[in-house]
């Protein structure tokens, strides 16, 4: 027997718990997770939230400095919109809870006009990034979870975890999405849920590379499903590598937050203790991610160093205990006292770019599935992530996709759809096979499609990435899905999707960046995008009168 609602939402950051939140005024939520409910890239962001709030600031700086970030493959009423919706989004999860920094703990005078304190952060003219110390996201994120856990209209299904999605055309119907088979993980058996609108908010996928600042639940799910059920995918080529993060045999995934640069630390390199970032570009330590990223690896394959340092330490003790107190205990348990040690630090997969693409109310390119936050293309990002824009664009789509399925048909009856079948399908007797691909594939990942990459390069990994498909493939009809399953299957079809846009183009331009076309191409300033069946492709950006509905 189906469970049934009107909302079904896969993900629980802050994307699908914010939309979760206003959906429930207008009808039954199902919101599915496959850990905890709290166990999300959104409780890891430490940076905060773009939001222009002060005197000093302005709409036009925040977007042009997205722009410029962005390598010109914006799209500029996405941009528009989240910029000028940005400061709403920021008092919504106030008025749910949300506790951010007041201004009257920052020893600068440059912002006035708000009374919260903000941050500045690389590729950022001007102080605009609102936030909790260093914790921002575990404080949304707690937000929203005691918000959710107040709405008797939201059931949220933990341990359990979307496999498919389901589509009518499956079955002989119209080309809809009615919802999606989910595995509930303790009980070992598959579900069906139908849902009136089906909201993919399952974050980012760096767990198909070998270093990432992800958690383990950010295995590109959304991503993976969309493209199976035929969704158009955009600019997977632009994966992020966060410049920063903690290099340490113990440490795992642990991001050193860009406010720390923001805030006067230098990277140094690891033999001579000398600054390097200027050698670079102009604007050092505050130059946009991509930059910065690229740089820290360029200085290691150089000198073959395996980290480079990020010093704070001629700021006042302080200072540096108050602002970053998570950074601080963190890097304290592994040895390094950061007020008079550099932290050593590695860049690592950090935000994905591209994804399902959208149009400005969340929309699909299949009717009935929406898309918001990291799993969503928007074109806000363009070809790199402006700092703590991320968290903006999960909030202020997931308000405009609430607003637009607000007045959703709850009369209509649900479809009949087959419960999932198992075939002939047995448990497992040889789960190492999982655990052999798992490494293999970020491995090659990292290796072949990192920071800097080559056709050469690429065409290895697509061709190591093809088999191991077909080697999953085989196990996956053979025996029972399992959740290491179904997430080595997701981060696979991930892998196939960010090489097929990388090789489709043929520049270098933003988070992109090939040895064999180094060039910008000003030709290619668009999107590549991808469906199932359908080759990567170059196609120019829309116009904004393809997204049908304006701010």
């Amino acid at each position: 027997m189906p469970q049934t609602c009107d909302f079904l939402v896969i993900g629980s950051g802050i994307a699908g718990l914010s939309f979760a939140l206003e959906a429930a005024e207008h009808g039954e939520v199902i919101v599915v997770t496959k850990r905890a409910t709290d166990e999300a890239n959104t409780t890891g962001a430490q940076g905060g939230i773009a939001a222009v709030l002060a005197d000093g600031d302005s709409f036009d700086a925040h977007i042009k400095d997205t722009f410029i970030a962005g390598a010109g493959i914006n799209h500029a009423r996405a941009v528009e919109i989240c910029v000028h919706e940005g400061p709403d989004r920021i008092r919504m999860l106030q008025e749910i809870g949300a506790k951010f920094d007041a201004a009257e703990h920052h020893e600068s005078s440059e912002v006035r006009g708000t009374d919260l304190d903000l941050h500045l952060e690389g590729g950022h003219s001007a102080r605009r990034i609102v936030h909790s110390a260093d914790m921002t996201g575990r404080e949304v994120e707690r937000a929203l979870v005691e918000a959710a856990l107040r709405k008797p209209n939201i059931r949220l299904l933990e341990e359990h975890m979307a496999i498919d999605l389901i589509t009518l055309a499956k079955f002989g119907g119209p080309e809809i999405c009615a919802g999606a088979y989910a595995l509930d993980v303790k009980a070992g058996k598959v579900i069906t849920i139908l849902a009136r609108a089906t909201v993919l908010a399952s974050g980012g996928a760096g767990k198909v590379y070998l270093y990432t600042t992800n958690p383990d639940v950010a295995t590109g799910d959304g991503v993976a499903m969309a493209f199976r059920a035929g969704a158009e995918i955009a600019n997977m080529e632009f994966y992020q590598f966060h410049p920063t993060c903690l290099f340490s045999p113990q440490a795992k995934n642990f991001l050193i937050t860009e406010a720390l640069r923001g805030e006067g630390a230098i990277l140094r390199r690891k033999n001579d203790g000398q600054p390097f970032m200027k050698e670079y570009d102009a604007r050092a330590e505050l130059a946009p991610r991509d930059i910065v990223a690229r740089a820290i690896d360029h200085e290691m394959k150089r000198s073959g160093a395996e980290y480079v340092l990020l010093d704070i330490t001629h700021r006042d003790p302080e200072f540096v205990k108050s602002h970053f107190p998570g950074i601080y205990a963190k890097c304290k348990q592994y040895g390094i006292d950061i007020t008079t040690q550099p932290i050593p630090v590695v860049p690592a997969a950090h935000f994905c770019c591209g994804g399902i693409t959208t149009d400005l109310r969340g929309r699909t390119s299949i009717p009935g599935l929406w898309a918001i936050g990291e799993c969503a293309h928007t074109g806000l990002h363009g070809a790199n992530r402006l700092a703590s824009n991320s968290l903006l664009e999960g909030l202020v789509f997931a308000h405009r996709a609430a607003v637009a399925l607000s007045t959703i048909d709850r009369s209509a009856p649900f479809p009949e759809v087959p419960e999932w079948d198992v075939g002939e399908a047995v448990p497992s007797d040889e789960a190492v096979v999982i655990t052999q691909n798992w490494d293999e594939l970020r491995r090659l990942m990292w290796n072949y499609v990192g920071i800097v990459r080559s056709d050469k390069r690429l065409r290895r990994a697509a061709r190591r990435i093809a088999l191991l498909q077909e080697e999953i493939a085989e196990y996956y009809w053979k025996y029972f899905v399992t959740r290491d399953l179904l997430e080595l299957r997701n981060i696979a079809t991930v892998a196939q999707l960010v090489v097929e846009c990388a090789a489709a183009r043929r520049e270098s331009r933003g988070l992109h960046f090939t040895l064999d076309h180094r060039e910008l191409d000003p030709k290619l300033a668009g999107d590549i995008t991808v469906k199932r069946g359908v080759p990567a492709h170059f196609a120019s950006i829309k116009p904004p009168a393809l997204h049908n509905i304006g701010r």
